[in-house]
């Protein structure tokens, strides 16, 4: 089995190095995933280069999405060896492998007929959105919902969540293909924001109204523009800070307009909740089931890729979520 490691401080391509790992040997209350695919995400590029909050000693192991079957289970675990699952193992022996050890909790079962490249790419993602849009928002039928950076990883599982709940759902993308991309996975309305003002497209599309739920992965200039676009009594829903400027917000413009600002931060639910988390995995694929809900992979890269897959997804020019198979 081959592991890759971060074994110094830097770029992707300076910071790992493939090695050979022994078989691996669940303790009571794990299991070991036979990794068939795992998922890229920004914050392992921040952990090569030193930049990201949790620093393990080198060397370890990055990746916290991989998908795959169970080949072995220690003592009391409900899971079944064979069993199809996604997984999120914890630094520092994370997903960038071959197999990896994983706690019982920490694994969900999937369907039959979901890939593994769908199902390493679904976690982080579909469930920020479904708890931001369902849990937090309480988006309604029929309610326009304004979603940034439509085509990036959580941007189009909101878009193709908030179509499942019912809304309208405008999204703001940055070039010919990303529009065309959300407008495939279902957005009524696409704004290319290089080229329009999504302020007043946004009022035309709801006669003024105004969108009632924003999700905003961005942050800086576009969340003080989103204020602008927020209906009375609307949910301004915080996800991210993609665009690198966390910005302040002038409270009477919020009393003014009667608006929320709520904070989502999934990870922190799921550590509170996890309860609550595998019930919302129930209706997610669920949502698979009936094709209301399909992960976008930009593309499948193989396992000795890694290193150039990672520098492809830090140039930002990338959509949807980035796959690797191991085999």
């Amino acid at each position: 089995m081959k592991s890759w490691f971060v074994t110094r401080i830097g770029d992707p391509n300076e910071a790992l190095e493939m090695i050979e790992i022994g078989r691996q040997v669940p303790a009571k209350g794990e299991v070991v995933v036979n990794v068939e695919a795992f998922a890229l995400n920004f914050f392992d590029i921040l952990q090569c280069q030193g930049k990201y909050q949790e620093k393990p000693a080198l060397p370890f192991t990055p990746g916290a999405e991989v998908a795959g079957v169970i080949e072995a289970v220690g003592e009391s675990v409900s899971f079944s060896i064979g069993q199809r699952v996604l997984a999120l193992p914890l630094l520092p022996t994370g997903g960038f492998t071959q197999s990896v050890v994983v706690k019982e909790e920490d694994v969900f079962p999937i369907p039959d007929d979901m890939a593994y490249e769908e199902a390493a790419a679904m976690f982080i993602t579909y469930h920020t959105a479904y708890y931001a849009l369902k849990t937090k928002a309480l988006l309604k039928p029929f309610e326009t919902i304004l979603v940034h950076a439509g085509s990036g990883g959580v941007g189009s599982a909101a878009i193709q969540i908030g179509k499942a709940l019912g809304a309208k759902v405008i999204a703001t993308a940055g070039s010919a293909e990303k529009i065309k991309i959300c407008k495939e996975i279902g957005a009524d309305v696409v704004i290319n924001y290089q080229e329009e003002d999504f302020v007043e497209v946004v009022k035309k599309e709801t006669a003024g109204h105004g969108a009632d739920v924003i999700f905003d992965p961005v942050g800086g200039d576009v969340f003080h523009k989103s204020r602008k676009s927020i209906a009375f009594d609307g949910r301004l829903l915080l996800i991210g800070f993609a665009g690198g400027t966390i910005p302040e917000a002038p409270m009477n413009h919020a009393l003014i307009k009667n608006y929320s600002l709520v904070g989502v931060h999934f990870g922190y639910f799921r550590k509170l909740f996890p309860e609550k988390v595998r019930a919302s995995h129930i209706k997610l694929m669920e949502l698979f089931k009936t094709e209301k809900m399909k992960p976008l992979i930009y593309q499948n890269y193989t396992f000795e890729e890694v290193p150039y897959a990672l520098n492809q997804l830090g140039s930002r020019k990338t959509w949807g979520k980035l796959v690797v198979r191991t085999r």
